[in-house]
């Protein structure tokens, strides 16, 4: 499909935000609703968008978006969250990154943390952490997936199996609105799991589109975790979940 102008700005504006909204867009573009809604259609008709309702968010179902759209997408509202998240670990503490974009922008605000240990599985977040000389790196075995940086496997699951750490940070490709973190990967679900079995407290580290996405493989429940930092307020009644299952959701202190 030959993109227009305006539906590849579209397009740029979905990887960005993860979501777009038909009356948004007639505004930006000084267009008709009708004319969004015809832009709508043909990207999801090329398998570009899927529509919802008011909108179309970024395609998913049961393979993952390449990394560099994900890395793209909704970068200040990652850097936000990610900048709450490293703020509540302290220094001499220890701690386990996993794969992900919004984990990888918590090992970029845990550049001037003093005395911590970081165990991961994350390329990525391993190359970023090097600089910091006060950070002790310990990097997983296993098969190195080129397309993110991530080692996974059995390997990969029995090497976290050796430690116990202060606070594991976990990223997820999608959350279902009865609180279930999903993802892709079995093989990746499996590190996953036994890094959460292996810490004293359990982040999650995931931006609103999160919301917007499913995926097939479930990993755990928010009700298993001590905190969730995210980018926007959950609807009232996932947020009075988690308030009954004590899970503590925290958000960026200009939300």
């Amino acid at each position: 499909m030959a993109l227009s102008f305006r539906q590849s700005e579209i397009l740029d504006l979905a990887r960005v935000e993860g979501r777009v909204v038909v009356e948004d867009l007639a505004r930006r573009f000084d267009v008709t609703l009708q004319t969004i809604r015809r832009d709508l259609t043909e990207l999801s008709d090329a398998g570009l968008l899927d529509r919802v309702h008011g909108g179309a968010i970024l395609r998913t179902g049961v393979s993952n978006i390449g990394y560099e759209e994900r890395r793209r997408t909704n970068e200040a509202g990652k850097m936000a969250l990610a900048r709450a998240c490293a703020a509540a670990i302290p220094h001499n503490s220890s701690l386990i990154l996993n794969l992900g974009t919004t984990t990888e922008a918590v090992a970029r605000e845990l550049m001037s943390h003093r005395n911590i240990t970081v165990i991961t599985n994350n390329m990525n977040v391993a190359n970023t952490l090097v600089a910091n000389p006060s950070c002790e790196v310990i990097v997983a075995g296993g098969a190195l997936r080129r397309s993110d940086g991530g080692l996974v496997g059995e390997l990969t699951t029995q090497f976290f199996e050796q430690f116990k750490v202060d606070y594991a940070v976990i990223g997820v490709s999608a959350i279902d609105p009865d609180g279930d973190l999903l993802d892709f990967d079995l093989a990746e679900v499996r590190v996953s799991k036994a890094i959460l079995r292996q810490a004293r407290r359990r982040f999650l580290v995931a931006d609103y589109t999160k919301f917007s996405r499913t995926a097939p493989v479930r990993l755990a429940s928010l009700a298993e975790l001590d905190a969730f930092f995210t980018d926007r307020p959950l609807a009232g009644d996932l947020l009075a979940r988690c308030a009954e299952w004590g899970t503590n959701v925290l958000l960026p202190p200009d939300t």
